[in-house]
């Protein structure tokens, strides 16, 4: 009788531990992006350039995922259409297209803390549209956020000078476009699933982001080192569909609450990654910033959990 209680416990642990290694992987995954565009600026490329291979390498993979997902599902309307086009907009185009170009102009460690104020955007955006309420905890915990990644931007700013703002205004902008992906896509999300759109909205903001090469550059812009065609690769597969796949397996293990926690490791992982790879300089302002942010978004999404549930 021991035993047969044991073996669905065992296997409940099993599960939270390869949940939290999947989540966990994911978070590094995602994180690395950074560190693989800082690369390949090296040899030259500019950012139209850079996301176009990135997202012709990906394509595949997303058009996959999506035919797979909408096997033996309803056809979709005009209306799930336009919904598809706007979030691959919003979401994936203009957000990839921001950070890529703003990470011309800044740290990948920055990147990573301006990105991680999503959270917050959300809750903002939530008010502005919906007049959802955010409370005095959630307050607090954008304003400490907020401080760290000040904090980060005042200390590069005097060491870089000026085009680190731009840089910066550049992935907030993707931030915010992100954002309000999140906000739109939730109707779409339960009609459609998860990853179906997402199949579908990365494939519309692959194309765009072909088309924009093809519009504002010369074919012989397309004539890059070898070593940008392999970044472009990596990125393409490790950074951009493989942590989606490994975040959906994480959340059906383990819940999305929880994934969300664990993706507090992406700061840290982007900070040691730019540390040993791009040799950029650790410091103890960057080390401050990125615990306030990381404490900041932890109040942040721990009060969003607690309202919804």
């Amino acid at each position: 009788m021991a035993l047969a209680h044991a073996q669905p416990a065992q296997g409940a642990r099993k599960t939270i531990a390869s949940g939290l290694l999947l989540a966990g992987a994911g978070a590094i995954a995602f994180s690395a992006k950074a560190i693989i565009v800082k690369l390949a600026y090296r040899y030259g490329v500019d950012a139209v350039t850079l996301i176009m291979y990135r997202m012709l390498f990906a394509l595949p993979i997303f058009l996959f995922m999506a035919w797979w997902s909408s096997r033996h599902q309803p056809r979709l309307s005009r209306a799930d259409w336009g919904g598809i086009f706007g979030l691959g907009i919003t979401g994936y185009y203009l957000a990839s297209y921001l950070d890529f170009a703003g990470l011309s102009y800044i740290s990948a460690s920055l990147e990573r803390l301006i990105l991680y104020l999503n959270p917050t955007l959300v809750l903002i955006l939530g008010r502005v549209l919906y007049a959802r309420v955010i409370t005095r905890r959630q307050t607090l915990g954008m304003l400490v956020g907020y401080g760290g990644a000040i904090l980060v931007f005042g200390h590069e700013i005097t060491l870089e000078g000026r085009d680190v703002a731009l840089g910066a205004l550049l992935v907030f902008l993707s931030v915010v476009s992100y954002a309000l992906y999140l906000i739109y896509a939730g109707e779409l999300v339960r009609r459609l699933g998860s990853l179906r759109l997402v199949g579908l909205a990365t494939s519309v903001a692959c194309v765009l982001c072909i088309g924009q090469f093809v519009v504002l550059r010369p074919w012989s812009a397309a004539s890059v080192a070898p070593q940008v065609i392999w970044l472009s690769v990596l990125n393409a597969t490790l950074c951009t569909a493989v942590p989606v796949l490994l975040v959906m397996m994480a959340i059906e293990r383990i819940g999305a609450g929880i994934v969300s926690q664990v993706g507090m490791i992406g700061p840290l992982s982007t900070i040691l990654m730019s540390v040993i790879v791009l040799g950029e300089p650790f410091t103890l302002w960057l080390l401050v910033g990125t615990s306030l942010v990381i404490a900041g978004i932890f109040v942040v999404t721990r009060d969003a959990r607690t309202a919804s549930g």
